[in-house]
């Protein structure tokens, strides 16, 4: 062997053993890390919060009904119960059998009738090899079964048939193959690809979401560390020029030389934080509003502690609704506002309004509601959780804790979306091992509020459960407030995909104002996008129909569909109620001098004792 040959060798035996020490450092460095996780996972898991029985799930009544319903009706028709067998059995043994021929030939199985539709199974693995093909289409073959196990299910009411068909399908998209590490090929790659690195990544990433949420797993949707409230969210430049035990009133401050004399006056959701319509200049309804010439208030609500327990709909509309409305009136000079409610907020807006219209208060001049149930006969995707036995376990915590803590409410909304909201998110964490996303949309989507006990109980008992306000009157500030008794001028806007308003419910309460004056729009998307749907965006699409319609279907196919987005319309429709061009305003007043910039404190979490 030449010189030259064997310093090659040498080299390459110093190479050679420089890598292997190195993998050996790495494999000790993730040992002892895996140690380390290990040992805070478990004490995490210790510190978990025990959420009541009645919070996971429906009583166990609603199975055993199903499945005596279902037993009994098999045994009045056996005939039945063997096609349901024989169709499933049929449809596995083919399937397997089919599955090891091509084995043997070397190739998998396509997964037939599951089109690309179906994101869960994106990764070409599914289709191509045949460990995978197999799983899949078995998931999807047991899945079909449970489908029509439970569709054949004659003997339950309508609303017990909704319930289990929901809860039905929450377990089978538990047990999807995708959310499990031996059975998920985008995991397994990053795995490979890492040498294990994305495992313990993932195992961290479970640890921090367990440790920041006291032993309960929720998994971070959103980078914490990219967003601040106030610098790079919630921008729009105002003023605080009121604040109480219950809200913050933020004036924004203009950007035309002059704007419409008739003030707005917005009510968002105290379920969660104001900012969703200020996340950012693009795509912010606070700043377009702004920028067409109206002066915009905007309410921003305290996130209540336990010692807002007592607080009920009655404080929200008396030092809520009716303050903020007059201390808009004081500021601007005015005897009229324009109000709109968001969600909760719209339909709170609806029983001060009613509240108004008793004591000839004519405050309001037009009221415009995004989003919003009034008529809870039909409680749409959400009403799966407002039976008794949810219901029950709601009060119950609520009133021990004497708030209903945002944990239970996020929660809640998740599942009705978990693939997006859970599954998902968790996959791409705890099995990928992947960092969360700097997604302005999810950081809001966790910033979660609590909701006063009494406020909680009345909302679902009263207008939830019983929906008093579209029927007998719901009682608040000592008067009983009917639907009919909103008069004013109305603009509502549902939306096509909404899971937590169903579009045609809120159509429905809408026909039942007493309004000779109303307009509603149906917008694309869902509870959140078809609202923020800034016009530069040119997305979703709205419809309109002015013509009179029997019901919110009749009305739909009736609808001329634009282009766009509905804030366009909605501004125009607030021009003629908005009275002469003045000069623009400055925010605050002698009376209501400002207190400190927008977004205020009360979003950031901070306190009226704080002054």
């Amino acid at each position: 062997m030449t010189t030259d040959h064997q310093n090659r060798a040498n080299d390459e035996s110093v190479s050679g053993d420089a890598l292997a020490t190195k993998a050996k450092e790495r494999l000790e460095q993730n040992l002892a890390r895996i140690e380390t996780l290990t040992q805070r996972l478990v004490g995490a898991m210790g510190r978990g919060r025990k959420v009541p029985s009645a919070l996971q799930g429906p009583k166990h009544d609603l199975y055993l009904k199903a499945a005596g319903t279902y037993w009994s009706e098999m045994m009045r028709d056996p005939a039945k119960l063997m096609e349901h067998q024989l169709g499933y059995w049929g449809k596995t043994l083919q399937h397997y059998v089919e599955t090891q021929q091509k084995m043997v030939q070397g190739a998998a199985t396509p997964a037939p009738g599951d089109g690309p539709s179906d994101r869960r199974f994106a990764n070409p693995l599914w289709n191509t090899h045949p460990w995978f093909a197999f799983i899949k289409q078995q998931y999807l073959t047991n899945a079909e079964a449970v489908r029509t196990a439970i569709d054949s299910i004659e003997g339950l009411e309508p609303r017990e048939k909704k319930r289990l068909d929901y809860f039905a399908g929450q377990i089978v998209d538990m047990f999807s193959p995708t959310n499990f590490l031996a059975t998920n090929p985008d995991a397994l790659q990053k795995a490979l690809e890492t040498d294990g690195q994305s495992l313990i990544d993932g195992l961290e990433n479970l640890v921090r979401d367990l440790e920041a949420n006291e032993g309960n797993l929720v998994v971070t949707l959103a980078d914490g560390d990219a967003f601040r409230v106030g610098e790079n969210l919630a921008t729009t430049p105002g003023e605080v020029v009121f604040r109480n035990h219950l809200f913050e009133l933020i004036q924004y401050s203009p950007t035309t030389d002059d704007v419409r004399e008739t003030p707005i006056v917005l009510f968002p959701p105290w379920i969660n934080k104001f900012y969703i319509l200020d996340l950012k200049p693009q795509n912010s309804l606070i700043r377009h509003v702004v920028d067409q010439g109206y002066t915009l208030f905007v309410v921003s609500w305290i996130n209540p502690d336990p010692s807002y327990a007592e607080i009920g709909m009655t404080d929200y509309v008396e030092d809520g609704y009716v303050q903020a409305i007059e201390v808009v009136k004081e500021i601007c000079g005015v005897k009229k506002v324009n109000a709109v409610g968001y969600c909760i907020a719209g339909t709170t807006l609806g029983l001060a309004l009613s509240v108004l219209k008793a004591r000839k208060d004519k405050s309001v001049n037009s009221a415009t509601f995004f989003t919003t149930l009034t008529d809870f006969s039909d409680q749409g995707e959400v009403g799966v959780f407002l039976d008794d036995d949810f219901v029950d376990g709601i009060e119950a915590e609520a009133r021990e804790a004497g708030v209903l803590d945002k944990f239970y409410m996020s929660r809640t909304f998740s599942f009705l979306r978990a693939r997006d909201l859970i599954y998902q998110p968790a996959i791409r964490s705890y099995m990928m091992g992947e960092a969360p996303p700097a997604f302005d949309l999810l950081y809001w989507n966790g910033d979660g509020t609590n909701l006063p006990a009494r406020m909680a109980v009345e909302y679902l008992r009263g207008l939830c459960q019983q929906d008093r306000f579209a029927t007998t009157g719901f009682t608040v500030a000592g008067h009983e407030a009917k639907i009919s008794d909103v008069t004013v001028p109305v603009f509502a806007v549902g939306c096509e995909s909404d899971h937590i308003a169903a579009w045609d419910s809120s159509w429905r309460g809408v026909q039942k104002m007493g309004s000779k004056d109303k307009t509603f729009v149906l917008s694309g998307s869902g509870h959140i996008a078809g609202i923020v749907n800034p016009p530069a965006k040119k997305k979703y699409g709205y419809w309109t129909n002015a013509a009179p319609a029997e019901n919110a279907q009749a009305w739909r196919e009736a609808a001329t569909r634009h282009e766009g987005s509905w804030w366009p319309a909605w501004i125009e429709w607030l021009e003629p109620r908005s009275g002469e061009l003045v000069p623009a305003r400055q925010p605050g007043s002698k009376v209501h001098p400002a207190l400190g910039p927008a977004p205020g404190r009360y979003v950031t979490g901070g306190r009226l004792a704080a002054e």
